[in-house]
């Protein structure tokens, strides 16, 4: 076709585009070439294929610049088109030998950086097949690292594990410190030794990563559940003169400290890193539920601003205030809050069993449990999620389901309080197994004297049999090293069992100084307040429900916008 007749010194009017886009004007460019690609369509003649291609690919890029995905991938599609056309061509003319044909195929936008663009469009959409068939369309030799990369991410997100396994360690055999795609392979159970193996050479070449190593090892341990190595892996790490002080690293101490049911040194490590960085958004939702579970809602409200003033597009501060939400019994509120952190980020665990929670407090189990399932297949060793669809199961009286979840959840994570202490919640539920729970709170404590949870239970063990003494004991004794709420609560109950009324009387005050909102130290205090003969009321004591857990699912006037939320509630559904 002819091409308009031009002056050799002057642009052609697509390399101004083309200049205006490498500076970054893509406002301008998109106004631009809008109006050209009209031109064009008005008069075919007008421009080469080659420039109608890089005209629709600079005016998409503009659009995904202005977040309009879905024009952008149609303007993406048009563009490849105009590609293969283009490559039709220029296979039958011969090449002539002017020097002004060279530069322009040298500055043709790549088609798989084009391609790379759709599949982010596609993402964006949450049309995550479409974005694999894009990018698995490219031959694997011409895939660069953010391509494997992203067919990683992608290929893991739907459970096609050995295929992300594939591209992970493509993108390490290209890049060898894409510390990523190492946490993308642990995270798919590939063995630490292995992923090290495809690191050694680079660590042993560059002075100064002799940590990579133990760091590698460190996050192999985190991946398969191994919570005490994993703590005194990155402790050895943290104490290293050179990485003491890494946020990253103490975010992920405070996370394991967490899953290990360690809530005292968990709020320390995150009070530690936000220290260090006042922006830091990562790992501060299980830092606001941790906050929210001890009672500190006010700390809990000031957090959620502080990260919504740090960013509202992640999924973070919405689970601050959902917890804040869930704490005040404001469940519908919470419900929504949950749902809108899902939205931005289908992977937040803590999203999940936050909207998990709340719809099981409001008696919509069924829905719960879907929840709490999802939450378990993205993060397969926190026993948090599996805690939480127990606690379904009991509260619909599936004790039978309940019984094989936990014994599961025992055989895979190994025999640690935590996992001993759950299975004995869940026969204490059962009156043919109340010995079996004993024995196994014995040894859940004899492992951990201090894990709150195990002595909860065990005093509620000892509460049915009305071993007050022994209960008292178990209790005064947990709290030697540790305050906590629910145990000096619970020691007021046995204490006004056997008469001590000024002591119990301390307790509850003690307690509902750790947590104001503590309703059931409240109403100890004022049972004991009114003294209507008290030997009657301790055993009206329902010592059922001492974890607070079961707050009941009523949504009394407590949440005034209950309605306004619940309409918008069906809006925030998960996908």
């Amino acid at each position: 076709p002819s091409r308009p007749s031009r002056s050799a010194g002057s642009m052609s009017v697509v390399e101004h585009v083309r200049e205006m886009a490498a500076a970054g004007l893509h406002s301008n460019v998109r106004l631009l070439s809008g109006l050209l690609l009209t031109m064009s369509g008005n008069n075919p003649e007008l421009f080469s294929p080659s420039q109608k291609y890089q005209l629709l690919v600079y005016h998409a890029d503009s659009l995904f610049h202005d977040k309009e995905y879905r024009n952008a991938v149609s303007k993406y599609t048009m563009a490849l088109q105009q590609k293969k056309a283009l490559s039709k061509t220029s296979k039958v003319r011969p090449s002539t030998g002017n020097a002004a044909s060279t530069p322009q195929s040298q500055c043709l936008p790549s088609e798989i950086e084009v391609k790379y663009k759709m599949a982010e469009c596609y993402t964006m959409l949450k049309q995550d097949k479409d974005a694999i068939a894009i990018l698995d369309g490219i031959p694997s030799r011409q895939r660069t690292p953010k391509i494997n990369m992203m067919l990683a991410n992608l290929y893991k997100k739907a459970g096609q594990e050995r295929s992300s396994v594939t591209s992970y360690k493509e993108v390490l055999r290209q890049c060898p410190l894409a510390l990523d795609a190492i946490l993308g392979l642990l995270s798919l159970s590939v063995k630490g030794a292995e992923v090290a193996s495809m690191t050694i050479n680079i660590i042993q070449s560059i002075p100064n990563l002799d940590w990579l190593s133990v760091w590698i090892k460190a996050y192999a341990f985190v991946h398969t559940g191994d919570n005490t190595r994993a703590i005194n892996t990155i402790c050895s790490l943290e104490k290293k003169s050179l990485l003491r002080d890494n946020v990253d690293l103490l975010g992920s101490l405070a996370d394991l400290y967490f899953r290990a049911g360690d809530n005292k040194n968990s709020i320390l490590k995150f009070e530690q890193a936000q220290m260090l960085d006042p922006y830091l958004i990562k790992g501060m939702d299980v830092y606001g539920y941790l906050l929210a579970r001890e009672g500190r809602l006010e700390d809990v409200e000031n957090l959620g601003c502080r990260l919504f003033n740090i960013s509202d597009q992640h999924a973070e501060p919405w689970v601050v205030s959902g917890c804040h939400s869930f704490y005040s019994k404001r469940y519908s509120r919470a419900l929504y809050l949950g749902a809108k952190a899902i939205q931005l980020n289908s992977n937040s665990v803590q999203a999940l069993l936050l909207k998990g929670a709340a719809l099981r407090n409001m008696g919509r189990v069924q829905e719960a449990i879907i929840h709490f399932r999802e939450a378990i297949r993205l993060a397969p060793c926190r026993l948090d999620c599996y805690e939480g669809l127990i606690e379904c199961y009991l509260a619909s009286n599936s004790i039978r389901e309940a019984m094989v979840m936990a014994n599961n959840v025992y055989k895979t994570l190994g025999a640690n309080a935590q996992t001993l202490t759950l299975l004995a919640t869940v026969c204490l539920e059962d009156p043919v197994t109340q010995e079996k729970a004993k024995t196994l709170l014995d040894k859940a404590l004899t492992q951990r004297p201090d894990y709150i949870k195990a002595v909860v239970k065990k005093a509620e063990l000892l509460s049915r049999e009305q071993k007050y003494e022994d209960g008292i004991a178990l209790l005064r004794n947990a709290l030697a090293n540790q305050s906590d709420c629910v145990l000096h609560r619970i020691l007021g109950d046995f204490l006004v069992a056997v008469n001590e009324y000024q002591e119990a009387m301390d307790q509850y005050s003690i307690a509902l100084s750790l947590d104001p909102n503590d309703q059931k130290s409240l109403e100890g205090l004022q049972k004991m307040e009114k003294e209507e003969s008290p030997t009657d009321a301790t055993q009206e004591e329902d010592v059922d429900d001492m974890e607070g857990s079961g707050e009941e699912g009523d949504l009394e006037g407590s949440d005034s916008e209950a309605a306004q939320w619940a309409d918008q509630e069906q809006w925030f559904g998960m996908q």
